[in-house]
């Protein structure tokens, strides 16, 4: 066996798993490779190995057990475009949009396998109908009846479960069994029989009837005149229409939860070169090239708006209904949808480096885990077709030793093969979190796997980073303190700081109506435009400048030398709040003496929605705490604001303490969720017991969080806890009644107290129960 340097993940698509002994039989041989250790999804149909050997390996293994294999992701790469230009100079008024593409181009071909099932189903059922009718009806047996229903039977014992047959003996030879064995032997038992009877017993003569029961009982002549072909019809009709409902819900489930998806946004992209306009496959645009983006296009790249104007709906990533208007400067991110107009965007992330890709890789993960609970589902699955086997040798040898008819013992063994089939078991978990998963990314909500799940219902610390989360993260004017005319005032300020890059001058600028199409000037909606000279920066002090012919100055207190008595107040009631307070200065002559005219507050703003999230989170039963590097004044504001206590504030702290506080917080017992968004919240978010990391911020602290809200809305963190304890309370109920239907259902097959037919429909009930309890989650919605 050739080995690899270091252990690598590869995901295998799985064909030919039926139900939950499939998936424990797979991990299992899989597991005995060295250095192999596998999880398998029956859901999903995906196997994520990690392995130091090479990937043909494992898909040998998985083969040689008669399911099919092939490794995910091994296509090769697209080839680079032929380009000349950067696309810079590209017009958008050439270009045209696409022709829409075809239906199987958009993916719209129905699904084979669904359609193969449909078709056999609905086949099998005509003609299931007429046999089930008339074996039910005494009144409706006409001579030779039981020849007729033969006819029926036949194709659907043969061509309908043709497919559980062709699996069940490609299994056996690999020395496996599955669900599809109980079925092929139930089925193929009921119909030997009825032809043995037929041919050689008493069944096939003229004007012999019968009548069914759903307990069935022993025949007084033997047996031989007893036929169970509705038996048999109606388990392959059964199963299949069971199965056809089942693929259809798990197709549904794992669309809307986007297993399987390409983690790009969209497959091609319109490349600006030069003045020409190339549709080509997105895997060929670069960092910096320029694309178009018309109505009805959906962004390929993350990037930033060079030129053009466009309003885009940011559903399908931020989970916001309300369109956003984009224009030069603006940011926006692959997998939004260009509404109305058109504009041309440079690309600053592509391919697995877009936020489209991370957060469908962060989908695709959560389908492809398992809770613990389930874990032992398929443990008890894999072991449970031979217990099953045995079990039903054991209820013939029973009967039949016990002096019944041959008939009845068989009748109870065929319940019992058909009625134990564990395919709910294998069903529970993947399918509720497909669910889940869809549903929580149409709300900006994405798990990361179903163990986060366990977390969710235990956690009773939210620890909230200040900066980006329970705030902006972006300064703001919060106050103006001056008793000069306030359009002299603005007119200053945004004549000094129009053209400083700085966090303070932005907001004031932009305060005083300067930034007009992303590009700052001297001038705004509060005031006329000023002449400006000399402007200095004064590196950590402010800027001064000539402004209207007088000298002018803006920034800390030291740069002027004294403060009126009301300036100096307000400056210090600043101050004590954390806010960041700057002094404007100026002199009424050329060459008079600058005096202080203005004391502007500004500082980080806290969310509108901030307030509410924390009262959502003690109604929840759940303490809040307030954790930043900022000084105790500012985060004692912001804490007083949004409702959270003063002994629950933890400030200045620097970034490589965030996590040492976390594990404080476990030690005293605590379980914590850690709610962050930058790169020194990553550390903190991987420490703590959930981590739920806002999609707004760093990718790192995407990547280091168990939950991650898509958008900048602090009310999704109780919204994300809920949707999972939602689903782990779904979880645990399908798999309760996966078990109690087992565990009630085949004591009364083996007890003779359960018609073969009647299990037939049960078994596929099941699973149709666990698709549709799993499926109310679809019906989840936000709120306190």
């Amino acid at each position: 066996m050739t080995v690899t340097e270091a252990p690598v993940t590869t995901e295998l698509a799985v064909t030919g798993m039926t139900c939950g002994a499939c998936v424990a039989r797979i991990e299992r041989r899989l597991g005995k490779l060295p250095g192999v250790s596998a999880e398998v999804n029956l859901a999903t149909g995906r196997a994520t190995v990690t392995h130091s050997c090479e990937p043909e390996l494992l898909v040998t293994t998985v083969e040689k057990l008669g399911f099919g294999a092939s490794v995910l992701g091994a296509e090769a790469p697209e080839p680079r475009a032929a380009r000349q230009g950067d696309g810079s100079e590209a017009t958008l008024d050439a270009v045209k949009a696409p022709a829409a593409p075809a239906a199987a181009e958009r993916g719209e071909e129905p699904d084979p396998e669904l359609s193969d099932l449909r078709q056999r189903a609905l086949v099998c059922l005509a003609l299931s109908i007429p046999v089930i009718a008339v074996a039910m009806t005494y009144a409706w047996q006409f001579r030779y009846w039981q020849w007729a229903s033969l006819v029926l039977a036949t194709p659907v014992v043969f061509w309908g479960g043709w497919r559980f047959h062709k699996a069940a003996a490609k299994h056996l030879r690999h020395g496996s069994l599955t669900m599809d064995t109980l079925v092929s032997v139930g089925v193929l038992a009921a119909f030997g029989w009825s032809v043995w009877t037929l041919f050689l017993g008493d069944a096939g003569l003229g004007g012999v009837r019968h009548r069914i029961s759903i307990i069935p009982g022993p025949d007084q002549f033997g047996g031989t005149r007893t036929i169970y072909l509705e038996t048999a019809v109606a388990i392959v009709t059964a199963v299949l229409i069971g199965r056809w409902i089942e693929l259809r819900g798990r197709r549904r489930a794992m669309a809307d939860g986007g297993a399987g998806a390409d983690e790009r946004a969209t497959p091609e992209a319109t490349l600006l070169v030069g003045e020409r306009a190339l549709r080509v496959p997105v895997g060929t645009v670069e960092l910096g090239d320029h694309v178009a983006v018309l109505a009805g296009d959906t962004v390929p790249v993350d990037g930033v708006v060079e030129h053009g104007a466009a309003t885009l709906d940011v559903a399908a990533m931020t989970g916001e209904s309300v369109p956003v208007d984009a224009g030069p400067g603006t940011r926006v991110l692959a997998g939004t949808t260009v509404v109305s107009g058109r504009v041309a965007v440079r690309a600053t992330g592509i391919g697995t480096d877009t936020q489209w890709a991370r957060l469908t890789r962060r989908v695709q993960d959560a389908q492809l885990g398992k809770a613990s609970v389930q874990r032992l589902a398929d443990r008890i699955a894999g072991r449970f077709v031979p217990v099953v086997l045995v079990l039903a040798l054991f209820t013939f040898l029973f009967w039949y030793s016990a002096g019944v008819d041959a008939g009845y013992a068989m009748a109870a063994t065929m319940a019992v093969l058909v009625v134990a089939c564990p395919c709910a078991l294998g069903l529970a978990t993947p399918t509720a979190l497909a669910v889940a998963s869809g549903r929580g990314r149409s709300l900006g909500i994405l798990l990361r796997g179903p163990q986060v799940l366990e977390t969710t219902r235990r956690v009773d610390t939210v620890v909230l980073d200040k900066t980006g989360t329970v705030t902006t993260g972006r300064m703001s004017l919060r106050g103006l303190h001056s008793a000069e005319d306030p359009v002299q005032v603005w007119r200053r300020v945004a004549a000094l700081e129009a053209d400083v890059d700085h966090p303070v001058a932005r907001a004031l600028v932009e305060a005083a109506g300067g930034v007009s199409d992303g590009t700052p000037r001297t001038s705004g909606a509060r005031g006329g435009t000023s002449l400006t000279s000399g402007v200095e920066v004064l590196d950590g002090l402010g800027v001064r400048g000539i402004v209207d012919g007088t000298p002018a100055v803006i920034g800390r207190r030291r740069l002027v030398d004294d403060l009126p008595a009301d300036l100096d107040a307000a400056h210090r009631d600043a101050e004590a709040t954390g806010a960041t307070a700057v002094v404007l200065a100026w002199a009424d002559t050329a060459d008079g003496p600058v005096r202080a005219r203005a004391v502007l507050v500004v500082g980080d703003t806290v969310r509108d929605t901030s307030a509410e999230a924390v009262a959502r989170m003690r109604a929840m039963k759940l303490r809040p705490m307030l954790l930043t590097g900022d000084n105790a004044a500012a985060a004692h504001a912001v804490a007083a604001e949004v409702g959270i206590a003063p002994d629950d504030v933890v400030a200045e702290v620097l970034p490589t303490e965030k996590a040492d506080v976390v594990d404080r917080l476990r030690e005293e017992g605590r379980v914590v969720a850690m709610v962050g968004d930058g790169v020194n919240d990553a550390a903190a978010l991987a420490r703590a017991d959930l981590g739920l990391a806002m999609g707004t911020g760093s990718a790192l602290a995407v990547d280091a969080g168990d939950l991650t809200l898509v958008g900048d809305d602090l009310r999704s963190v109780t919204d994300a806890l809920r949707l999972a304890r939602r689903t782990l309370s779904t979880i645990r109920g399908n798999l309760f009644w996966a078990f109690v239907y087992n565990v009630a259902a085949i004591p009364l097959a083996v007890s003779g107290l359960l018609n073969p037919m009647i299990a037939g429909a049960a078994m596929g009930i099941s699973s149709i129960f666990v698709v549709g309890n799993s499926l109310r989650l679809r019906r989840f919605r936000p709120g306190s």
